[in-house]
């Protein structure tokens, strides 16, 4: 019995961790929009929504990563008056789930029928388990910075891992796969 927990432990940990590292990206943009023509971009601020689900750390981590994005496609960072306006916000919703494991049990034990030996048919158990996990939204919404027209929008969904381990690469992985479908491509890195 110890050993089909560990099994089941096991598989458990597997599924949720590679949830977290799956990230689901769509976009959508203004098609008459020429984007080469933005040169600077600023931050716009964080939803108050968003200022209760993440930190002021996270928050930082996920601004970072994104000023490293659009660095990357010429653009550079200027606190006001920027080509471009870039808001950032977050949306959460706790999910449960539930996953099934079934053991067969084949017992060792024959009998004796007449002039044969036979097996017991054995059985099987179902355990179900159910959990919690939070599903996360990351929306990077960009305006013109002169008519404050939406130009862009890119979203990426998926589980949040609540684990602090690599939370950093994470982040980073986030935002690089919701600014690769940004009209202008990152500059190839030497």
């Amino acid at each position: 019995m110890m050993k089909n927990n560990l099994i089941y432990i096991l598989i458990l940990s597997l599924f949720i961790g590679s949830c977290s590292s799956s990230i689901k990206v769509t976009a959508d943009r203004d098609a008459n929009t020429d984007f080469t023509k933005y040169k600077t971009f600023s931050y716009m601020g964080w939803s108050q929504n968003s200022t209760k689900v993440i930190s002021d750390f996270d928050k930082r981590r996920i601004e970072a990563s994104f000023a490293k994005e659009f660095n990357k496609r010429g653009l550079s960072y200027q606190e006001t008056d920027a080509d471009i306006e870039v808001s950032l916000f977050l949306v959460t919703e706790t999910k449960t789930a539930t996953e099934a494991y079934t053991d067969y049990y084949r017992p060792y034990n024959s009998y004796y029928y007449g002039n044969s030996w036979g097996w017991n048919n054995g059985y099987a158990q179902t355990t179900y388990h159910q959990y919690d996990y939070t599903d996360g939204t990351l929306v990077c919404d960009v305006f013109d910075g002169v008519s404050k027209k939406l130009v862009w929008q890119s979203v990426g969904s998926g589980t949040i891992n609540d684990n602090t381990k690599n939370r950093d690469m994470r982040i980073v992985e986030a935002a690089e796969k919701i600014m690769s479908l940004y009209p202008i491509p990152a500059a190839k890195e030497e």
